[in-house]
């Protein structure tokens, strides 16, 4: 079976029916959104998350001094590898040509809390939503594996897009109340 053409087997005109999700051809099989009849435009994605710990795996951090070294250096450099390889990891997402992916973390010392924000960009056919995310959710689980032993209890939360701009969907920035 071969989807529709313009590469959304599912949707309609947006007046004439409510939407569907992109992944699916009429009968419900999955499949490849076609992208090769887009145009590349400049795309660009930040998503966000954090991780909560006991005090004293947040000191160890904080203080750099971490049994398995620079916590949050290596958490950094896995969640741009991880944007890297989400055509690899997600089924029916495209290998990407990434132009820019970073990986920033906050303290909060009240909370015992590590935020952390990446944002990833191209030029290309489509979004790096996903990109952004993996980075945040990777490097959310490299500080969780490296904390680990000193507290099993770390919390990995609200993973979630803060925003993003390019395409045919255009620009997107989340609310305080958006869930």
């Amino acid at each position: 079976m071969e989807p529709s053409a313009g590469g959304n087997a599912v949707m309609g005109d947006k007046g004439d029916q409510a939407p569907q999700l992109s992944h699916f051809d009429r009968a419900g099989q999955a499949w490849m959104v076609n992208v090769t009849g887009k145009r590349d435009t400049a795309r660009l994605a930040t998503a966000a998350g954090s991780v909560t710990m006991s005090q004293t795996a947040y000191e160890l951090i904080k203080a750099g001094r971490a049994g398995k070294g620079d916590v949050l250096g290596l958490a950094r450099v896995a969640g741009i590898m991880a944007a890297k390889r989400v055509g690899e990891l997600i089924p029916l997402c495209h290998p990407l040509n990434l132009g820019m992916v970073t990986v920033d973390f906050t303290l909060e010392d009240e909370e015992n809390r590590v935020n952390i924000e990446a944002t990833a960009a191209l030029v290309g056919k489509t979004g790096v939503e996903m990109e952004a995310l993996t980075a945040v959710s990777v490097a959310a689980l490299t500080i969780y594996d490296m904390c680990k032993a000193v507290d099993k209890g770390i919390t990995i939360n609200n993973i979630r897009l803060l925003g993003k701009s390019g395409g045919k969907s255009g620009t997107y920035r989340r609310t305080e109340n958006s869930l």
